[in-house]
């Protein structure tokens, strides 16, 4: 009989960053309530994103008229704190799993462990930032690596983690920076893009976004000693989420 934890592994999911925050925060507060078995899942944007954190108050207000080869983009607020995140062809990873007595950076560095042997297993060996506490003055959260973020040896940030904690779960979800459009990183932030922002280029193979997220779920599925049951949002579930939230939702799944 196996003594390992059985999680959800959600399938991919493809829709704008107001789906997805929804869906993240929807996840927590099911399982907040005990309702749901912890959960993994990996997801990309349907379209370029800003993403900022629960609690940033101040950024520039030109963010919400930003035009990117003729769109818009979105701006969206995480359920979860640190600062602002430009989302274009990355890969967001998120886990919603029971809270214990460990500090906040322990859990972070606990669940960043299965990232780090993931990427290990693609070729990429990763480690984590030393930024202190003043990476809060610097607008975009990709230009600053703490000891929750894990960098590269080169020293560009290739995940940026953010934490939520209830009083019986927590939801960490992270953006792990596959290429960003440089132009668009300065245009946005102001700041020089970090010079190193394709991680596909670095890759030794030629992974695909399905490699990439077979890989990862391995290696979480081997570091928290679970078994993981794949299972869909179902249409009922669906229907939760658009209660909670405003506006009608175009999704590709």
């Amino acid at each position: 009989m196996s003594l390992k934890k059985v999680w959800r592994l959600i399938p991919p999911i493809e829709a704008s960053g107001k789906v997805q925050m929804a869906i993240d925060r929807w996840l927590f507060e099911q399982h907040e309530n005990g309702l749901i078995l912890p959960s993994l899942r990996f997801y990309t944007w349907s379209k370029p994103t800003i993403s900022l954190g629960y609690l940033q108050k101040k950024y520039p207000q030109h963010w919400h008229s930003l035009i990117w080869k003729q769109e818009p983009l979105d701006l969206v607020i995480r359920p979860t704190g640190g600062r602002a995140v430009l989302h274009q062809d990355d890969l967001t990873y998120m886990i919603v799993m029971s809270l214990d007595n460990r500090k906040t950076l322990a859990i972070y560095q606990d669940i960043c462990t299965f990232l780090i042997q993931g990427w290990k297993a693609l070729g990429i060996s990763l480690q984590y930032g030393t930024a202190k506490r003043g990476y809060i003055h610097n607008s975009s959260c990709f230009n600053t690596a703490t000891m929750a973020d894990l960098i590269t040896a080169d020293g560009s940030k290739l995940i940026g983690s953010a934490q939520r904690r209830g009083k019986q779960s927590i939801l960490q979800h992270g953006s792990m920076v596959l290429s960003t459009d440089k132009q668009l990183f300065e245009t946005i932030f102001n700041q020089v893009a970090p010079w190193n922002l394709n991680l596909r280029e670095q890759l030794s193979s030629n992974y695909s976004r399905g490699d990439i997220i077979e890989i990862l779920t391995q290696a979480a599925k081997k570091h928290f000693k679970i078994e993981l049951i794949t299972q869909p949002l179902s249409e009922e579930e669906w229907q939760e989420i658009f209660k909670v939230n405003q506006g009608e939702f175009k999704i590709n799944v």
